[in-house]
């Protein structure tokens, strides 16, 4: 499922956008070879008649019941799950049947970090905290593939978000000439 490109402004664009680290799916596949194998044993090891018959159906039933909330459903959340950095905002977006999604504003992210443990480096992945000033605080973003990099993203984005509505000197010295020139004029004059 694609993120749409509707919910951006105009002068914005995305940057990164990810989803889960594929560790996420480790489990599913299993699950899935494992429902595979049972079936394929049931049909080769049960005796042939009705007693093996309803032997196997029961196992394939089995393996289909597993196979939907343990590796369909995970596999559906690590697809609807989106983490987007564009030059404005941090979107997090997530839900199969419905949806949520936070926007985080990049001049209030506050702080982020990240942290790994020992099996996410060997895999490139990692969890990505980002403080932000408002209500809701602190996003945790789990199994963030190339941490690293993502966070080091953000900061770039975050620095150019703030140079961008940051006067400059120069700016500010026009500014100030204007407001002196303005203030020097007689009232009802005007340029």
């Amino acid at each position: 499922m694609a993120f749409p490109d509707d919910v951006l402004t105009e002068e914005e664009h995305v940057v990164l956008h990810l989803h889960p680290h594929w560790k996420a799916l480790i489990r599913p596949v299993v699950v899935v070879l494992l429902a595979v194998a049972a079936v394929v044993a049931s049909i080769v090891l049960l005796p042939a008649g009705t007693a093996g018959t309803i032997g196997m159906w029961v196992v394939i039933a089995v393996a289909v019941v597993a196979v939907v909330p343990f590796a369909v459903w995970p596999w559906l959340v690590r697809r609807t799950t989106h983490y987007v950095l564009t030059n404005e905002r941090v979107l997090l977006q997530h839900g199969v049947l419905s949806r949520d999604r936070r926007d985080i504003p990049l001049n209030r992210v506050n702080d982020h970090s990240m942290s790994q443990r020992f099996v996410e480096r060997l895999l490139g992945c990692g969890t990505l905290t980002i403080e932000s000033a408002g209500e809701r605080g602190q996003s945790v973003l789990v199994d963030i593939p190339h941490v690293e990099r993502v966070q080091t993203t953000l900061y770039e984005l975050i620095e150019a978000n703030h140079d961008k509505h940051t006067l400059g000197d120069g700016e500010m010295r026009e500014i100030l000439k204007e407001a002196r020139e303005s203030s020097a004029r007689p009232a009802g004059e005007t340029v």
